[in-house]
């Protein structure tokens, strides 16, 4: 058996026990019930997952998948791919907008190289020098695609034995909207047109290109909708393969993984699509600005905290979200009681 079927296997529902039990100690707190309405909610649904009602976020880290799209050839992006690699060092000295977040978050960034161009000083975990041009023929094999999937399970529990109880996906790879509006379109069944928004900041003209390629891609490779695996590997690209091995692993490793923009919710719903049961374990942090991103939550079934119109990527709004994530632990843990203040307690109306 691999490593992904051993995964799949691994992945248990979420602790209703311990749901119930966080969500009755929300309830005897000193306050109107349910008044912190989905920050609450998100410490039970982590209560399931790490299967305990004392919930811990003491450690946090962000996971940044770096990769690069041959599909950049067809001019779909600004910029060509040697931005990639200068961004992606830039996560090792706080240069880069996520970098700094997570310096001011508390929380560790940790680059990962799984299919950059060229070699840098990030860490090296490639499965191939960049995919191939999907507009001409696959963006990888089955097996790189399965390869690059596992390459990011063996990240998520690699960073849960060292003790991180929650992780942020993030990624970096010029062209990866172009990849991610592709599987959006195949997987959610959605014309491309809806599914296809300017990435970083094309004209009309270039977005026209955009979605031109993306119908020349999928009717090139058919993709088959009803296997995630294919859908990956023919249009693809290797950042959202690896996040897709985060959701997974972090699913098994009973690790809540942080989802961020549009690329990383592409990266979620093929896990879910993978393994059903790897949804308990989604925590959403924005909703992107590129259009596909409500209809990809909508289809996962989540609600996101913020609405910034956010679309810079690198796991810049899933950081966002951990300051808020501590601050409604230190009322969930901290918070006097009903009991404690000798205050008749509010009351479920019906």
């Amino acid at each position: 058996m691999g490593l992904l079927e051993d995964t799949i296997q691994q992945i248990r529902p979420a602790d209703s026990h311990a749901e119930n039990a966080a969500a009755r100690h929300w309830d005897a707190i000193a306050h109107p019930l349910h008044s912190l309405g989905k920050l609450e909610d998100v410490i039970v649904r982590i209560a399931g997952i790490q299967e305990t009602p004392d919930v811990c976020l003491d450690r946090k880290c962000l996971v940044v998948m770096c990769a690069d799209n041959g599909v950049v050839a067809e001019g779909v992006t600004q910029t060509g791919q040697e931005v990639t690699a200068q961004v992606a060092e830039n996560f090792l000295t706080d240069k880069a907008t996520a970098a700094i977040l997570c310096r001011e978050a508390g929380a560790d960034i940790f680059p990962i190289d799984i299919g950059m161009a060229r070699d840098t000083k990030v860490r090296r975990c490639k499965t191939l020098y960049g995919t191939k041009d999907m507009a001409t023929e696959p963006a990888m094999t089955r097996q790189e695609a399965v390869q690059a999937v596992e390459t990011g399970i063996r990240i998520a529990q690699e960073k849960a034995a060292a003790g991180y109880r929650i992780i942020a996906t993030g990624e970096m790879g010029i062209g990866n909207t172009t990849t991610s509006s592709a599987m959006a379109s195949v997987l959610l069944d959605q014309p491309v047109e809806r599914m296809t928004g300017r990435g970083a900041g094309l004209s009309t003209a270039g977005l026209q290109r955009k979605i031109w390629v993306i119908h020349q891609s999928i009717e090139k490779n058919r993709p088959d909708p009803a296997n995630p695996l294919d859908v990956l590997a023919k249009v693809g690209g290797l950042d959202i393969a690896g996040m897709t091995g985060l959701y997974l692993g972090g699913a098994a490793c009973r690790v809540p993984v942080v989802i961020d923009g549009f690329i990383s919710a592409v990266a979620a719903l093929t896990a879910v699509r993978i393994c059903p049961a790897a949804a308990a374990f989604l925590i959403p942090s924005h909703v992107s600005d590129e259009p596909a991103t409500p209809l990809i939550l909508d289809a996962l079934g989540l609600s996101p905290f913020l609405t910034c119109n956010m679309r810079l990527g690198e796991g810049t709004g899933a950081v966002m979200l951990f300051p808020l994530l501590d601050m409604t632990l230190r009322v969930y843990k901290s918070m006097s009681t009903f009991e404690e203040d000798d205050i008749e307690a509010y009351k479920p109306l019906t």
